[in-house]
Order: structure tokens, then sequence, then C-alpha cells
């Protein structure tokens, strides 16, 4: 199965503390019958990829908030 595009490269700025911002990019896509949001720097450095489970459909709003999980939590750990 070939990569498929979900959602395009997406800026956002995700508050990560207190008066404290990180401005990063994601796209979601399927690639083998799995989706993934693939996180990357605004520079195309690469963050973190994250598997999202199998079925789960997501709205715009709900990628967002797996973006700023993935930034406090398994990023800065």
């Amino acid at each position: 199965m070939e990569r498929a595009t979900i959602q395009d490269w997406t800026t956002s700025r995700v508050l990560t503390g207190v008066d404290h911002e990180r401005a990063v990019k994601y796209q979601i896509y399927r690639d083998s019958g799995k989706i993934y949001q693939d996180i990357r720097e605004l520079d195309d450095a690469p963050i973190h990829t994250l598997e999202l489970p199998d079925g789960m459909k997501l709205d715009r709003s709900s990628y967002e908030v797996l973006l700023r999980y993935v930034l406090m939590d398994v990023v800065a750990a």
C-alpha cells in the first residue's frame, strides 16, 4: 500500500508551559494500513512520529491535542 496524506503539513504553536510555546509543523498520513502523525521543527528537523491506533478517525482539533501531548510528555521526558 502506498503512502497517502490525510492532512497535509500544518503549522501550529503549542503551549508547553506558562508563557512558553513551541512552533512546529505536523502531517497526518497513512502508510501500509497504519495512520501516523509526523511532527517536525519548522526547519523540517524530525521531532517525533506517533502511530495512531487502528480505526482512529480524528478531526483537526484532536490532532492538535495529540501534538501537545507528544511535545509535553513524550519529547520532554
